[in-house]
């Protein structure tokens, strides 16, 4: 998975663990590895993270504010979709990202009506942060929570809530086409004349 864009369009909280796709060949490919991985995914991720949106700079200590989270979330989430408890280190280090930062429902006039808006103050690891432990805290009460599937892939450990039953995979184009590939190879293989044996 080195090299390819990180997933996103799941659930925002499903888009964060994604950042950490487990592989058979080897370690994690972290997209999150530096600030410049914290920022493509970012870019990717647009508006659904008021306030992150066209950022150009982070820092260390953001990286890191967004990374503990995403431990939280991955042993949170790991849990409560097996029917267990989360470790109790888990949830407290979600609540204590969103206290952190909490939303403030901003209200301000646009000239023709008051627009009501969601902001949060402080550095931008520490909004980030806090934003997406609330869309972790609320997968983790949502009944989608026992509907979420890990990719059927050999070598990939996306998760994502399936639209359709019958989805199997994290993506159509990247490990659903390596699998049909895959087993197509495995039905003609003894019939190429010069397949390695």
């Amino acid at each position: 998975m080195n090299g390819l864009e990180p997933l996103t369009g799941e659930l925002l909280a499903l888009d964060l663990l994604n950042t950490l796709p487990y592989t058979a060949q080897g370690p994690p490919a972290d997209q999150l590895a530096d600030t410049a991985g914290l920022l493509n995914w970012l870019a990717l991720e647009g508006e659904r993270l008021p306030g992150a949106a066209g950022v150009r700079e982070a820092t260390p200590e953001d990286l890191a504010a967004v990374r503990a989270v995403r431990a939280h979330a991955a042993l949170a989430v790991a849990a409560a979709r097996h029917g267990e408890c989360p470790p109790a280190s888990a949830l407290s280090g979600l609540n204590e990202a969103q206290l952190a930062a909490p939303a403030i429902r901003y209200a301000e006039w646009d000239g023709d009506a008051v627009a009501v808006t969601a902001r949060r103050s402080g550095p931008l690891g520490v909004r980030v942060a806090a934003a997406l432990a609330e869309e972790v805290a609320g997968l983790l009460a949502d009944p989608a929570l026992a509907r979420i599937r890990e990719c059927e892939a050999e070598d990939c450990t996306m998760l994502f809530v399936p639209a359709h039953p019958r989805r199997r995979w994290c993506s159509a184009e990247r490990c659903g086409n390596r699998a049909r590939v895959a087993r197509y190879y495995r039905r003609h293989k003894g019939e190429a004349p010069d397949a390695p044996r």
